[in-house]
C-alpha cells in the first residue's frame, strides 16, 4: 500500500507542478517577478541566465522536502521526488526541446511535441512581459486558441492601453 501511496503522491505532485508552474509564470514571472524572468525573453548571452535562479529556488524546496521526509519528517520526500521529476520534464522539454539549450538540435514536426514546441515559441512572439499567452510547459493549448488569444489581447486591453498613454 505505501509503494500506492507514494506513487500517486509522486504522480499527483507532477499534475500539482504543472498548474502551479502556470500560476507562477503568468502571476509571478510576468509580474513582481520580472526582474529574473526578462533575461529568459532577452537573446542570452552565456550558457545560464538569471531566470535560472527559479529553478535553483525550486530545485532547493525540493531538496529541503526530500531531506526532512527521509528525517523522518513524514511523507514529504514524495511531494520533493514529484517536484523534481517535475524539473526533470521541465528542462527537457522547456530548456532542451523548445529553447535549444542543449549540444544537439530537434524541432518536432508533428504530434503534441509539435504543438507544445509552437505554443511555447507564441508565448515569446511578444515583446515584454504583457500580453503572453500559453503561460504552461508541460501542457499546451492548441495553436487555433493561442492565435485566438493572441489577438483578442492585442485588439482588446493591450491596445486600449496604448491609445491611453
Amino acid at each position: 500500500m505505501d509503494i500506492l501511496i507514494n506513487t500517486l503522491t509522486v504522480l499527483g505532485t507532477v499534475a500539482f507542478m504543472e498548474w502551479f508552474a502556470w500560476f507562477a509564470h503568468k502571476h509571478i514571472m510576468h509580474g513582481w517577478g520580472w526582474g529574473w524572468h526578462k533575461s529568459h525573453h532577452e537573446p542570452r548571452t552565456g550558457w545560464f541566465e538569471k531566470n535560472d535562479l527559479y529553478a535553483v529556488v525550486f530545485a532547493g524546496i525540493a531538496i529541503a522536502l526530500i531531506y526532512f521526509g527521509t528525517s523522518g519528517y513524514g511523507r514529504i520526500e514524495w511531494i520533493g521526488a514529484g517536484m523534481t521529476a517535475y524539473g526533470l520534464l521541465y528542462f527537457i522539454a522547456h530548456d532542451g526541446l523548445v529553447h535549444q539549450r542543449w549540444p544537439f538540435k530537434y524541432v518536432p514536426r508533428r504530434g503534441y511535441l509539435k504543438r507544445l514546441y509552437q505554443a511555447h515559441r507564441m508565448h515569446h512572439a511578444v515583446d515584454g512581459k504583457e500580453g503572453c499567452v500559453s503561460f504552461g510547459f508541460l501542457y499546451a493549448p492548441s495553436v487555433t486558441t493561442l492565435k485566438k488569444q493572441l489577438r483578442d489581447l492585442h485588439d482588446g486591453p493591450l491596445k486600449k492601453r496604448q491609445v491611453q498613454q
